[in-house]
């Protein structure tokens, strides 16, 4: 069986609060665990007053704790942010309150504006040292030698599954020659997808963290008890991207009948374009969709997100999705 799991960006909805959006996101995290998805991911974003999962390790936390078997980690931690010293400690701690549970998937986008980065104080071209940036934060995780002048404490020696998550070939290429898992965000930027899952496996070498590649892909799955009502609740993500490329990103928004009079012609091709791994239906709608998508481009294991505003709709819609993912 393939696994499947769910990436969350802790939405707050408009009339809502980031306490509700947290509240909200133990739940869907504990209701995934019953329905038998493998892991739980959630990602840095700053200055979105739609996403409540800036302070990722610290959600990260409470989610595990909250739960018991299913692993939970970060979709990314955008790494140009942080120094990896600090990254290690957070990742090492969480590992040792929560052993064998915990994942930490990098990015190199600061995952907001540059304003935001400079509060950061960090800066877009710490992007640039990436690369030396990860082979650090993996030498944290080692076994500390004597005289190691630095050295993570909790982080040294403490098994941590490390990704690294991409929407170019950047990332497809570097995780290839780290041998490490590589994501792919083609659920929001799928362009390169086929190209950078074709690089990684050519080129992946193995390691002592992974002996063969392992690729999960991102897909946007929106599912209800008709096709109608599934569209009608995905008008939430469409609404989301196009307030964003029009530089008014905001609280996550209720549905809309007719999204076509929201877009204008060329934001609906950029939105559709964007979302365009994207199963929206009922379940047999949802069920051919993830067929496809597996037998097309053979992930290891899909990572599915659904930006919806009503969480018991939010919830149905994971339930119907897990359904579908069963013996695939």
């Amino acid at each position: 069986m393939i696994p499947f799991s769910i990436l969350d960006l802790a939405p707050v909805t408009e009339g809502s609060d980031a306490a509700q959006a947290f509240r909200n996101t133990l739940d869907l995290a504990q209701l995934a665990e019953r329905l038998g998805y493998h892991r739980y991911w959630l990602a840095e974003h700053h200055n979105m007053p739609g996403i409540a999962s800036a302070a990722t390790a610290v959600l990260i936390g409470h989610v595990a704790g909250g739960t018991s078997t299913i692993r939970v980690g970060a979709g990314g931690i955008m790494l140009p942010n942080h120094a990896p010293l600090q990254v290690a400690e957070q990742f090492g701690t969480l590992a040792s309150l929560y052993p064998g549970r915990i994942d930490l998937g990098l990015g190199r986008a600061p995952g907001t504006d540059q304003p935001t980065a400079k509060a950061l104080r960090r800066y877009f071209d710490s992007a640039d040292a990436f690369p030396q940036d990860v082979m650090e934060l993996l030498g944290y995780f080692e076994p500390a030698t004597p005289g190691q002048p630095v050295r993570a404490v909790p982080g040294a020696g403490i098994d941590v599954p490390v990704w690294l998550l991409g929407s170019s070939l950047f990332s497809a290429k570097l995780s290839a020659a780290l041998g490490l898992p590589f994501a792919f965000a083609s659920h929001f930027a799928p362009d390169a997808m086929d190209e950078a899952l074709a690089l990684y496996r050519r080129d992946f070498r193995p390691s002592a963290r992974l002996q063969q590649p392992y690729a999960m892909l991102g897909l946007n799955v929106v599912a209800a008890d008709s096709d109608a009502e599934a569209r009608r609740l995905f008008t939430t993500q469409q609404q989301s991207f196009i307030n964003l490329r029009r530089g008014r990103p905001g609280l996550i928004p209720p549905p809309i009948d007719d999204i076509e009079t929201y877009w204008s012609p060329v934001e609906k091709i950029g939105v559709e374009r964007a979302l365009a791994c994207a199963v929206v239906g009922d379940e047999a709608t949802v069920r051919q969709g993830i067929d496809a998508f597996i037998e097309r481009h053979r992930p290891d294991e899909v990572l599915i997100t659904a930006n919806v505003f009503d969480h018991a709709a939010r919830r149905r819609s994971f339930e119907i999705a897990a359904v579908c993912a069963s013996n695939k």
